[in-house]
């Protein structure tokens, strides 16, 4: 007889016999396979937490090696009267400590140019004409620079066509137009030329280009720039000050190394004194930048225990069987990292006084922690106190610390982490290897699935033969009974 299923002729649950078979083989196979997989999307996960806390630590120390971030100075000024601020300050890394008495007496401004009174000979109102017939143009110029433009007159340009061409002429390199009217017949209309260009010689030259006498009105030289018409009624000039008593300018509103090494920006004239002649004087204090460099190795502290906080997650080995391991629990690599960076952090500098980082307060706590402590436990000051001394008294010291190209704690770490770090490090080397691993893994699960397919036709076959001989079997049984019977 023909059978299709198994199970059908004998009556044995063959089917299931066979799945049984199938899982007893597949399952010890698979969980073995499971837990591996779990273990290096474990490993990639930690890999990855702990690569992101270096970098994190990493951009730390990217600030702390560099020397601009711990030799700034900081500048302060003292002002005879409240809310009045004749001058800021900036100093570079390289200006020395010192006192300065900063009078600021007279601020650099452009130059200012109007046309005569209607009396004089001038316009009566914005709309007069100032061209009657033909073109021309004039060209606004800085005699003592380069820049320059021109604008093009048409017949029947106004006055207030010539302010409004000023203002919207593309090469305009600062000068406003503007028109006032009087009010009176004598005053009239007054076109008004102002150029922001500061500085003593720097005044606004107005050229007649094609010498139209009508132009005169409103330029200041002719074409060859040997005559004079208008006259600046306020020329371009200088900003001036004194420094302790010495006379200093400037072409415009900052002064640059006048004090070496430091730069101030003028805004506004100092007070005068009671008797409306001398100027009271602002005093400029340049210092040490302690605060900012406080901030930054506070900073440093606090990031290195982050990563030390990370680290200790990924490494805990669970204290019972409810608690799991870390990710990276006895991995090699990364007691590997964190004795690197323990070696180079409590090293010895020599290009510096302060020998290493003890000396700025920094040390281990009881928790492994670093820090700053309150407290003097060993009997040399607290570390509030050795940062405090090293940050009044050792101040370049402490660049010299952590920024030396060959011994700065801050350079060499920063090396160390980047060869964990980088594109290519050590890092990326290791979750690559544990990709790898996953890929195998699924390469054994599909031959495992290939291997039980085989058996599972080795066994259908010979459960089928069991499951025919029982049929002919029960067939046979049959008939004799029936003959018997």
């Amino acid at each position: 007889m023909s059978i299709s299923s198994l199970g059908v002729g004998s009556g044995l649950d063959l089917e299931s016999l066979v799945g049984q078979l199938l899982e007893a083989e597949r399952k010890p196979k698979t969980d073995a396979l499971d837990s591996r997989e779990e273990n290096v999307e474990a490993e990639i996960s930690g890999i990855g937490k702990l690569k992101s806390k270096l970098e994190d630590f990493q951009k730390t120390l990217d600030n702390l090696r560099s020397d601009a971030n711990l030799k700034g100075r900081e500048p302060s000024i003292n002002n005879p009267s409240e809310g009045i601020e004749p001058f800021k300050a900036e100093a570079s890394n390289s200006a020395l400590e010192g006192d300065y008495n900063i009078a600021v007496t007279q601020l650099a401004s452009g130059s200012r140019i109007q046309t005569a009174d209607a009396a004089d000979g001038g316009f009566n109102s914005a709309s007069d004409t100032i061209l009657s017939t033909g073109t021309a143009s004039l060209t606004f110029k800085i005699g003592a620079t380069s820049d320059s433009f021109t604008i093009d007159l048409t017949a029947g340009n106004s006055l207030e066509d010539l302010r409004n061409a000023v203002n919207a002429s593309e090469d305009n390199f600062g000068v406003v137009a503007s028109i006032i009217d009087t009010g009176t017949a004598v005053g009239g209309a007054k076109l008004v030329f102002t150029s922001d260009t500061p500085g003593q010689g720097n005044d606004l030259t107005i050229i007649n280009d094609n010498d139209v006498a009508e132009l005169e009105l409103v330029s200041t030289t002719n074409s060859s720039e040997a005559s004079t018409y208008l006259s600046p009624v306020t020329s371009a000039q200088n900003a001036k000050a004194t420094i302790d008593g010495i006379d200093v300018e400037s072409e415009t509103n900052k002064f640059e190394n006048v004090i070496e090494n430091v730069s101030f920006d003028v805004s506004e004239k100092s007070e005068l004194e009671a008797d409306g002649i001398n100027f009271k004087t602002s005093k400029l204090s340049i210092g040490f930048d302690t605060e900012a460099v406080e901030e930054t190795i506070r900073e440093f502290v606090t990031n290195f225990n982050a990563l030390q906080a990370e680290i200790k997650l990924l490494t805990n080995y669970g204290e019972s069987d409810l608690e799991n391991d870390g990710a990276l629990a006895g991995d090699s690599l990364v007691r590997g990292i964190q004795t690197g960076i323990n070696n180079i952090l409590f090293s010895s500098v020599d290009s510096s006084s302060l020998g290493g980082i003890f000396q700025l307060g920094i040390e281990y706590n009881d928790q492994n922690e670093l820090e700053i402590s309150a407290s003097d436990n060993i009997g040399l000051g607290s570390g509030e106190d050795r940062l405090k001394d090293a940050l009044k008294e050792n101040f370049d010291q402490i660049s010299a610390l952590f920024t030396d190209e060959s011994q700065g704690i801050a350079v060499r770490l920063y090396d160390y982490v980047e060869e964990y770090t980088s594109s290519s490090g050590l890092l990326k080397s290791r979750v690559d290897t544990a990709k790898d691993q996953k890929e195998q893994i699924f390469d054994e699960r599909l031959n495992l699935e290939l291997r039980l397919a085989g058996t599972e036709q080795i066994l259908r076959k010979k459960y089928l033969n069991l499951d025919q001989t029982v049929a002919r079997l029960n067939s046979t049984g049959s008939a004799l009974l029936a003959t018997l019977g």
